[in-house]
């Protein structure tokens, strides 16, 4: 992962990081990641995650 790509969001890259991990291994949908995210108190859009996985 490029640094870089993550300079435009406000969130942390280890957070993005794990969103983009949960979703790929689990094949979770972008809101269960988000969900998942939140209930542990990372506060990450599902958003984030899709551009995130599709870039």
């Amino acid at each position: 992962m490029n640094p870089s790509t993550y300079k435009q969001h406000r969130f942390p890259l280890e957070i993005i990081a794990h969103a983009v991990w949960l979703y790929v291994r689990f094949a979770l949908s972008y809101r269960d990641v988000e969900e998942l995210l939140t209930e542990r108190k990372m506060l990450l859009t599902y958003k984030t995650v899709c551009q995130q996985c599709h870039t």
